[in-house]
């Protein structure tokens, strides 16, 4: 993810989001390229978003939402994963012509709200996601 598409996909969420959250836009090794966190929004979801989207670019899974399903009846799997994975909704992995190239992560309201955004930012980016 470029440097002007964690922008936009930040700037997308700041048009229409309906309360205070924090957003991460990731690369597709899970480093910020860019975030914020909105006046008002709890100073942990900034750390949320980034880990949100830190998962959704390193695992294989398109989605924070898609990897928590996958694993929640198995704690085994679930304990092999990456301690800095997140399994809260609202990370959403970006592809461009089918390479996944980073992930944005957003977190303050409800997860399946979080994710929501987190997929319009992406085609605000001009990038795709698989949600």
């Amino acid at each position: 993810m470029t440097h002007e598409q964690a922008l936009a996909a930040i700037r997308a969420i700041l048009e229409v989001a309906a309360g205070p959250v924090s957003i991460a836009a990731v690369d597709d090794h899970g480093e910020v390229v860019a975030c914020l966190a909105m006046d008002g929004a709890a100073r942990d979801t900034l750390e949320n978003a980034r880990r949100k989207a830190y998962t959704a670019a390193r695992s294989d899974a398109t989605s924070t939402r898609a990897l928590a399903e996958k694993v929640h009846a198995s704690p085994t799997e679930l304990a092999s994963f990456d301690p800095a994975f997140s399994f809260f909704h609202g990370g959403v992995a970006a592809f461009s012509a089918d390479r996944r190239v980073g992930a944005v992560g957003v977190s303050g309201l409800p997860g399946a709200e979080d994710e929501r955004l987190a997929v319009a930012a992406i085609a605000a980016a001009g990038l795709e996601s698989s949600i």
